[in-house]
C-alpha cells in the first residue's frame, strides 16, 4: 500500500517528539586572581533562561572552591557544583548565600547543608520564606525544578570575617534589597562581592525592598576599600563604585517618580507607563523592573501621602 504526501506527514506529526534535554550552561569568567563570574541571564525569571539569572561566584582556596551563591535549583546546582571543580580541581568546600530570593539560593539541593553559610539574619528570613518561594519557582519553570527541595544552612556566621582554604573573605551583613542581605569582599583581590545590594546595567528588583536602608547599605558599600565590583545581575564592574551609584541612581529616582506619581493622582497602571530617565535607556528590565516596582511600592506609598479625610491629625 502506498500512502500519499498527506498521509505521511500526518503519520510524522502524530509521531512523538523527544524534548530537548534541559541543560544550563555554565560559563566563568575570570575577573581576578582565583575569582571567577557566571553572569545570570540580564531577563526576568524565564522557561527560556530555567531561571538562571543571578550572577555566581567561583573563589579558588587550597580547600576548594568556594561559591557565593548557587542559583535557582538542583539541575543548576550541581552543574554549577562540576564546573567549580573543573576549575580548580576539588570539590566545592564551602557556599555561601547572600540574601533569600530563589534565583540567588535553591541550587543549595545539590549540596550538604553542613557547607552551606549565611548570617543569623538571612538564614531566619530564608526559615520563613522557604516554602512559598519553591511553589512559585516551580510554577514558573517547570521541569528545569525538578527535584529541587532547597536547603536550609548549616553553618552561621556571626562573626566579621570568614577564612576557607587560606583565603579570608570579609562579610558585610546589611539589609534593604531585603530584610538581610550579605555583601563580602574578597580580601585577596579586594573584589566586593554584593549579591543585590547592587545591579548593574540592569534595572534593580524590589520584591522586599527598603529603600531608606538600602540607601545606607550602599553608603556602607561604597564607603568600605574595595577595587572592583560583581553586582548580583548585570556585568562585572572593573571600578569600585560605577555600579554602586547607578544603583543608588535608580532607586532614588525611583522614589521621587513614585511619589509625584501618588501626588498627581495616578493609579499603578499609569505610574508603570510613566517615562524613563534617557540614562537608563541601556539598563536591562527597566519598564519590567519599574512595573514591578509599582505593585510592591504604590499601596505603601499612596497609604503614606494620601490619608483618610476623616483621619485624625
Amino acid at each position: 500500500m502506498r500512502l500519499g504526501r498527506r498521509a505521511m506527514l500526518a503519520g510524522l506529526v502524530a509521531m512523538p517528539v523527544a524534548a530537548a534535554p534541559l541543560r544550563y550552561d555554565i560559563v566563568p569568567q575570570k575577573v581576578g586572581d582565583g575569582i571567577w563570574m557566571i553572569h545570570g541571564a540580564d531577563a526576568p525569571i524565564a522557561m527560556e533562561n530555567g531561571g538562571a539569572i543571578a550572577n555566581i561566584t567561583i573563589l579558588a582556596t587550597d580547600a576548594g572552591p568556594v561559591l557565593i551563591d548557587c542559583g535557582p535549583s538542583l539541575r543548576y546546582g550541581e552543574a554549577l557544583a562540576g564546573a567549580a571543580a573543573r576549575l580548580v580541581g576539588k570539590p566545592v568546600a564551602r557556599v555561601y548565600l547572600t540574601h533569600l530570593h530563589p534565583d540567588h539560593v535553591y541550587g543549595t539541593a545539590a549540596f550538604d547543608p553542613a557547607i552551606v553559610a549565611t548570617t543569623p539574619a538571612v538564614a531566619r528570613v530564608l526559615a520563613q520564606d522557604e516554602k512559598g518561594f519553591s511553589d512559585g519557582m516551580y510554577r514558573l519553570l517547570g521541569d528545569w525544578m525538578r527535584g529541587t527541595e532547597p536547603k536550609l544552612p548549616g553553618i552561621t556566621l556571626p562573626g566579621e570575617s570568614d577564612v576557607v582554604g587560606g583565603r579570608t573573605l570579609r562579610l558585610l551583613p546589611l539589609a534593604g534589597h531585603s530584610a538581610a542581605d550579605l555583601a563580602l569582599i574578597d580580601e585577596r583581590t579586594g573584589t566586593l562581592i554584593a549579591g543585590d545590594l547592587v545591579f548593574h546595567d540592569r534595572a534593580p528588583s524590589t520584591p522586599h525592598a527598603d529603600l531608606p536602608k538600602w540607601r545606607a547599605a550602599l553608603d556602607r558599600l561604597k564607603a568600605v576599600p574595595h577595587k572592583t565590583v560583581i553586582p548580583g545581575h548585570g556585568p562585572f564592574d572593573p571600578t569600585p563604585a560605577a555600579a554602586i551609584d547607578q544603583t543608588r541612581d535608580w532607586i532614588d529616582w525611583l522614589d521621587r517618580a513614585l511619589r509625584d506619581a501618588v501626588g498627581q493622582g495616578l493609579d499603578m497602571v499609569a505610574a508603570g507607563r510613566m517615562e524613563i530617565p534617557a540614562r537608563f535607556a541601556g539598563m536591562a528590565a527597566a519598564r519590567y523592573e519599574l512595573e514591578r516596582s509599582v505593585s510592591h511600592l504604590y499601596p505603601a506609598l499612596e497609604a503614606e501621602l494620601l490619608p483618610r479625610v476623616d483621619a485624625k491629625g
